[in-house]
């Protein structure tokens, strides 16, 4: 299903529409800008590149948009400071800790202000302290009009949703539960 939403992936049937386009018949070219203006993707493992600084990392999605050169710097700047970490910009993955890098990633997938934030298990590989840390961005993020997608297996962090879904075991027999945990949806 995340191969879906994320648009690496085309359904078999139906339609998908993200942000009221018909992403379903897009070709692989479309698709690609798709995923890099309309989404935003935050891994376990941050996928963060070693040779580029904290900031590098966070710009490099804007070079592929077509940001200008200017722009970037300032962008990714105004991301890692949401993040919390203005002080870190210069810093490569390997003098951060785990939690400091999940924050850039984070960045990252919201420099270019994604409509859908799609997280992975992103407090998989977190302490509990940095995962309420990230939770807590995502609330703001979620607060701000980014909807967000996650998946989990801790139930500490999916209590902490608007909306859950379980998916015990999935078959067509055995559908999905999903409950909406307070009025306003995400």
């Amino acid at each position: 299903a995340m191969n879906i939403i994320g648009c690496l992936d085309r359904p078999t049937s139906g339609h998908y529409y993200l942000d009221r386009i018909d992403v379903s018949e897009l070709g692989d070219a479309d698709l690609a800008k798709i995923r890099n203006l309309k989404l935003g993707f935050v891994f376990q493992q941050f996928h963060l590149l070693s040779q580029l600084t904290a900031a590098e990392n966070v710009m490099l999605p804007m070079v592929y948009a077509g940001v200008p050169s200017g722009e970037r710097r300032d962008r990714a700047v105004e991301a890692l400071t949401k993040v919390g970490l203005a002080q870190r910009l210069n810093n490569k993955p390997n003098q951060l800790s785990g939690g400091q890098q999940q924050r850039v990633a984070i960045a990252r997938a919201i420099v270019n202000r994604p409509v859908l934030l799609l997280a992975d298990e992103p407090t998989g590989a977190l302490d509990s302290k940095t995962t309420q840390e990230v939770m807590d961005i995502f609330t703001e993020l979620n607060a701000s009009g980014i909807t967000i997608v996650m998946v989990t297996h801790e139930p500490d962090v999916a209590r902490q949703t608007k909306r859950s879904c379980a998916f015990p075991s999935y078959t067509r027999r055995n559908r999905s539960r999903c409950s909406l945990k307070r009025e306003r949806r995400v």
